[in-house]
């Protein structure tokens, strides 16, 4: 059964990479064979897919396809680009650095969902390419999650169990997350130099648009904004008032859909259902590994291979966590090594480093392939699906990059730290 997991993983993953068939088509077939050959029931299959994460992407969805026709989203985009008088640079920059705050204390998803067709309105009105920018916000969503306890459900899983704080995470992670950020910036600019400078921009004209204008209807805008804040505030807080994120997702989206009076079959329509079910199928491909202790053999393989020299382990956790979550679905990964780790701190050793080793390798790998975190497969679809198609390949070329100088960057951070 292990061959079996294995192949068809290895199979769907090729098949996304050369684009051969479409992605949902790769993983779905996975899956469906998967329950066919007898790796796991279709009861098992499904008890894999992390419906609190699909509830969410849904819930989100709905909630934005309908505060689009309010115009906010270019209301916000005519204001940003005259606030920096249309120099798409700063453009980029500010909004590198909203995404990274708004996914330090939100769900990636949600940030990209917001934050992405701002980034496509902005784009269209500067008649410039909006991938660079839509790529670097993937990235930057993924960075910013890093940061703090709450903005990745490794961080959340970490944090549970070796009893760590917001302000733990704050001071180790958060700190390496600031030079991965000045290197984002960095390397963005090396990366997309030419493609960012090609586009023949009229800051005359962009200064003279009226951003009221852009405005279709306020009621429904101020109504969205409200939702959006309490919505906000219901991810924050929504581990100490016992709600899933899932379930405050379709509480906005049933909010919105009773209180908008829009079109409650359009709106529904909004949701990316390819991205859904691709989502779906990936959970189960993954899980077929999971079940049948893959896994769980590749983590007792990392520990076996350090000895449990404590610098040693440190580094090779860091890599390999960052190389797997480039591929995988990072949670179960870091649901295999959390009990290896407390088995070694039961034993006498110094694991702290090992938490944020696991932390950041999960957290920046997901930064490797487009299918490495759910913002990447999200952000890249919305792009593709206005016109602007982000493939596997054209991603690998940024952000595997990107991810190895990232997590380069956060070695030198804990050897500096822990090993000096």
């Amino acid at each position: 059964m292990k061959i079996i997991a294995i192949v068809v993983f290895i199979a769907v993953i090729l098949l996304i990479m050369t684009e051969r068939v479409h992605r949902t088509a790769a993983a779905l077939a996975g899956a469906v064979t998967l329950v066919l050959t007898g790796v796991m029931t279709a009861d098992k299959a499904l008890s894999y897919i992390d419906f609190n994460t699909i509830g969410m992407l849904v819930g989100m969805m709905i909630l934005v396809a309908i505060i689009r026709k309010s115009g906010m989203f270019e209301y916000i985009a005519v204001r940003s680009a005259k606030a920096v008088h249309g120099d798409p640079w700063k453009i980029m920059v500010a909004f590198v650095l909203i995404t990274a705050v708004l996914s330090s204390i939100l769900d990636n998803v949600t940030t990209v969902l917001l934050v992405g067709p701002m980034t496509i309105a902005i784009a269209r009105m500067l008649d410039i390419n909006p991938v660079p920018f839509l790529m670097t916000q993937i990235l930057a969503s993924n960075i910013g999650g890093t940061a703090t306890l709450i903005g990745d459900p490794p961080n959340i899983m970490i944090g549970s169990a070796a009893g760590l704080s917001f302000t733990d995470f704050l001071a180790n992670t958060g700190v390496c997350v600031i030079f991965v950020m000045l290197a984002l910036l960095l390397m963005m600019r090396i990366f997309y130099k030419k493609q960012v400078e090609s586009g023949d921009i009229d800051t005359e004209r962009v200064m003279a648009l009226d951003p009221d204008k852009s405005i279709s209807d306020r009621a429904l805008m101020n109504k969205g904004i409200a939702v959006i804040i309490l919505t906000i505030i219901g991810f924050i807080f929504h581990d100490k008032i016992g709600v899933d994120s899932a379930v405050i997702a379709l509480t906005a989206a049933a909010v919105m859909l009773l209180i908008s009076h829009q079109d409650v079959d359009e709106a529904i329509s909004g949701v990316e259902w390819t991205t859904i079910v691709f989502f779906m199928s990936l959970f189960v491909v993954v899980g077929g590994l999971t079940e049948t202790g893959v896994i769980k053999s590749l983590s007792t393989l990392v520990i076996n291979m350090t000895n449990g020299h404590p610098v040693v382990t440190m580094v090779v956790l860091l890599w390999v966590s960052a190389i797997l979550s480039s591929f995988l679905d990072n949670i179960p990964f870091v649901a295999t090594l959390i009990p290896l780790v407390l088995a070694m701190q039961s034993a006498g050793m110094d694991v702290e480093p090992l938490w944020w080793a696991i932390s950041l390798g999960a957290c920046l790998g997901g930064n490797g392939t487009m299918i490495g975190a759910s913002a990447n497969v999200v952000l890249s679809d919305i792009s593709t699906k206005h016109g602007y198609p982000i493939t596997f390949q054209s991603y690998l070329k940024t952000g595997m990059p990107f991810m190895l100088v990232s997590v380069g960057i956060s070695m030198v951070f804990l050897l500096v730290k822990f090993a000096v």
